[in-house]
Order: C-alpha cells, then structure tokens, then sequence
C-alpha cells in the first residue's frame, strides 16, 4: 500500500487544504485512536501545538475524532514537539500529537504522532492509520455515548518539561557569567527555552518570542539567522542559539556571528563524550547528508559515522538498532538519546554549553572541528514520472560516481515532500564537482 497521508515526518501540507483540513484532521484522530485502543482501560492522547494559526483549528478537529473512539485527551497547548514526546511517557499516554510543520511558513501544518514509548510511530503503524482513514470501519467502531472521551486543558507541564531539560546536564554546571542571545523562531519553546537559560545562570537576551499566529519562522529562527547574528554583536554575547518553530533542531552562532551547523556541532559533543566515556558506541548516527567532513574528522579521532536517509526518525531506528546514544541531521536535529527519543534543540544547545563551560574557550574555539567539504546541492522540479529511473540519469550518476571515486561523494534522491530530485554532491576539488552536478541536473531535467 502506497503512503497517501504520511511523510517522512508526519502528515503535512497546506493549511486548509488537503490533507491539512478540518475533515481529515478528524478522521485522523479517530483512525489513530482506533489504531491505540488496545484494552479495556481509559486510554489517554496528549496534544502540543506551536503558535500558528491553523493550529487552534487542528487541534479542536482532532480533539474532537479521539474522544468520539473513546480516548481521553490532554490538549498542553503551545509546546516544543520533544515535550510532547517526554510528556506521552510522563502522563502514561497511550499517544502523543504534535500540531506543528516545523520550520516551515505559518500558512503550512502537520501532524505528528509519538507512540506510548515517546517514539515516532512505524511505517506499518502509520500504514494502518491512512487504512483506517480510507476505510468505511469508521463510522461501525466509534464509541458508545456512555465511551465517550473527556478532554481537558492541563496546566503545569511547562514546568515539567523545564525541569527536565535542566536536569540533562549535571548540577554542579552553571550558565552564570555567559551572555546568550536565543531566537526562538516565535514558536513552540518561545516560553521555555529563555526561562531554562535564565534559570542556568545566563544573561539572556531573547528574539521570536512574541507569536502572534503568522510569524512563525518569519525571518527568524534556525532557517534565517541573520537576526541572531546581528543580536549577538549588538549584545556582544558569547553565543546564539537558534530553534526551530517545534523547537527540534537547533542552530548555533558563535561570538564572532558565524554559523555552527548540526555537522560541527555533533563533531563537539562527540569528541566531549568520547573523552568522558560517555558514547554507547564507538561512533554517531548521521544521515546522508551530512558533509564528508564530519566523517573523516570522526575517524581521525578514532570513531565512526553510520549514515542514514535522510529523516531523523530514521536516524533514531539506527541508534536504537546499534546500540547509538549520539546522532542527528546537518540541519541541526540532535538526537541524545540518553535524554530524550527525538530530537531536543534546547537539550542538545545545553549539551554545547556543557562543552563550552568545560574547556573555558571561546564558541569560535570550540565548535569549530573540522573543515567542511566543498558542497553542491541543486533541486530539479518534475511534473510526474520516476526521472531516477530514466536510463541517460542512470548513466549520468553512474559516470559521476565514477569521476568523483575516492575524492568525493554523490547523493541523489527524490524529496519526500515535494516534487523534486535533490542532486548534492561533495568534493575536495571544487570545479570537478561543478561539472558532476551540472551534467547530472542536466539529465534529470531533460527526463523530468
């Protein structure tokens, strides 16, 4: 059975249209709370949310299909997506829902599930789900009015989800005397996240934390740094930090205002971690797209990359499979899964500063591990088809595969959310990579 609803993360797409509407919403939920009622007792779903405007019409759809199946539902309101993941374990929940498109624009949303053990939910689960959805077992299985569900608002579990992420670094560590700037990307942890900075010890000074429902990742956050940048030289800070709209990836700025990707900053703690034999296993979990100089800096330093496909919840099915307490995505997911089961950009910001308070050297020093390789990445728009199965593609890739052997490496794949065949490319040799891209997008476009 094809994927109809589900991405690589969850279910996603425009406001208002399908299959973000008010009507899907619903039957997701019911299909979901289907899929989880499996005994007798009062089953429970917890659902977050970060600040965009669908999300009040989301969440009341969803609230309303759980409870018509029977479940209980905790709406947490405004909430980072690792929050929601922590408190589904917390609170006993049979399911967790976060209503968030991450880092896209506010006129975008999703829908994300956590399982009763805080993971992202299987392929086969999420199969069962768009089954249900499809399918005219609805309206037959929904609840008794006597099995009908409650829903609630709580209040509390912000404080919960602080003091959890406080807790990952150990006591006698201090944030006082530091200088942060952190943009929160008016969205999900515009609350949080300066509190628990600000409760460490740090002079914060806080960006993107006045949503007002259509500013979400609006010139902020991890995705447009210029305005943490520019903070960090007004204020003079020792770091900025930069999240996401869900609050699950996270982007540093060192004093100097340069960027440290997710490449440099697992590159940081890894090497930190090694030191304290604190790695489970002799190396990391990245995904394909990691630059070729995160992996050669790990192996001189005696560890090893694992790669993934790109998605983090891929990342974290190799961790869990091989025994992996450190991995994440260039684009700063950070997944320490001694903490927490997805990616946590507040925890893994905290790890960074840990490391940056134990060497007493500047960010620019520290995070600063390796030099990246020359990267190329081109997106190629189709109308339909599988270019990637076009013969001249074929012989394209295969050639440049061939040309860049043993001096760089190739990844060419179709997005997973949009119509486009992602063509990246890495080489020591700048020029030569050039012309393995360029003749490679040349021939996708010619089959597109």
């Amino acid at each position: 059975m094809s994927r109809a609803y589900f991405g690589t993360d969850g279910i996603r797409g425009t406001a208002n249209k399908w299959p973000i509407t008010p009507e899907i919403a619903l039957k997701v939920g019911m299909a979901a709370g289907i899929t989880f009622r499996r005994g007798k007792y009062r089953h429970r779903v917890v659902i977050g949310k970060d600040t965009r405007l669908s999300g009040y019409m989301i969440e009341n759809a969803l609230v309303a299909g759980f409870t018509a199946v029977g479940l209980d539902v905790f709406v947490l309101g405004p909430m980072p997506t690792p929050a929601v993941a922590m408190l589904t374990r917390s609170l006993r929940a049979d399911l967790g829902v976060m209503i968030s498109a991450s880092h896209n624009p506010f006129h975008d949303n999703g829908i994300k599930f956590f399982g009763p053990d805080g993971f992202k939910l299987s392929d086969e689960t999420e199969l069962e789900i768009e089954r249900l959805i499809e399918s005219d077992d609805l309206s037959a299985i929904l609840a008794e009015p006597h099995e009908l569900g409650r829903a609630k608002r709580i209040d509390g579990v912000r404080d919960r989800y602080m003091e959890f992420a406080k807790r990952t670094l150990p006591r006698d560590i201090s944030l006082e005397g530091m200088r942060i700037v952190i943009d929160c990307a008016n969205g999900a942890a515009y609350k949080v996240a300066p509190e628990v900075l600000w409760e460490m010890g740090a002079e914060v000074f806080p960006i993107g934390v006045e949503p007002n429902g259509y500013n979400i990742n609006k010139d902020c956050g991890s995705t447009s740094v210029d305005a943490l940048c520019n903070k960090v030289h007004e204020v003079r800070a020792d770091i900025g930090i930069a999240l996401d709209g869900d609050a699950d990836r996270v982007i540093i700025v060192d004093e100097e205002g340069r960027v440290v990707d997710g490449d440099q900053l697992m590159a940081t703690v890894a090497q930190s971690w090694q030191e304290d034999n604190r790695l489970s296993a002799p190396g990391i979990v990245a995904t394909v797209m990691s630059n070729l100089g995160l992996e050669r800096y790990l192996n001189d330093i005696g560890l090893q990359l694992a790669r993934t496909k790109v998605g983090d919840r891929y990342v974290v099915e190799h961790m869990r499979a091989h025994g992996y307490n450190l991995g994440g995505e260039q684009s700063g997911h950070i997944v320490m899964s001694d903490f927490a089961t997805t990616g946590d950009g507040l925890v893994a910001a905290l790890q960074l500063l840990a490391c940056v308070k134990k060497t007493d050297r500047p960010v620019s020093e520290v995070c600063r591990r390796f030099e990246p390789v020359p990267q190329l990445l081109k997106n190629v728009r189709y109308n339909g088809g599988k270019p990637l199965e076009n013969d001249d593609v074929k012989a394209a890739i295969k050639n440049g595969e061939d040309r860049l052997a043993g001096a760089g490496r190739l990844v060419i794949r179709a997005s997973g959310t949009e119509p486009l065949i992602r063509v990246m490319g890495e080489a020591d040799d700048a020029v030569l990579l050039g012309d393995v891209v360029d003749t490679i997008v040349g021939a996708v476009e010619t089959a597109a």
